[in-house]
């Protein structure tokens, strides 16, 4: 099983266990997995390293511009790497960036993940 396919299903099984309530916003905005960011998002300022990214409106907030539609990116490469730097698994870094860009999308600021361990 490659990368792609391995955060696939880290992501379904992370769905999957959410609380009921939590389960249908989360079906609600697509996951798609990118080796790294883009030269264009790095040269606009996002850090290379970044592991994941939320994109769009949150799910609160209705756009009223043309802007991007919602999605969760997840930037696999940069997530190996930091398996490999912090000693924690592919698994659990999909898993905690994942839960960690979906936190993003139901509104949650960066204090609000950090208090859930999510940061």
């Amino acid at each position: 099983m490659d990368h792609a396919q391995k955060a696939r299903k880290t992501v379904v099984e992370t769905l999957h266990r959410l609380p009921d309530a939590l389960k249908e916003a989360a079906r609600q905005v697509p996951v798609c997995f990118e080796d790294w960011p883009s030269d264009e998002l790095v040269g606009d300022g996002l850090d290379p390293g970044i592991l994941g990214l939320f994109v769009g409106a949150p799910r609160h907030e209705h756009a009223h511009d043309a802007g991007p539609p919602p999605q969760i990116i997840l930037y696999l490469e940069n997530i190996l790497e930091e398996c490999e730097d912090a000693g924690t698994t592919f698994t659990d870094e999909v898993r905690r960036t994942y839960l960690h860009e979906l936190g993003h999308y139901l509104g949650l600021d960066e204090e609000a993940l950090a208090e859930r361990d999510l940061d």
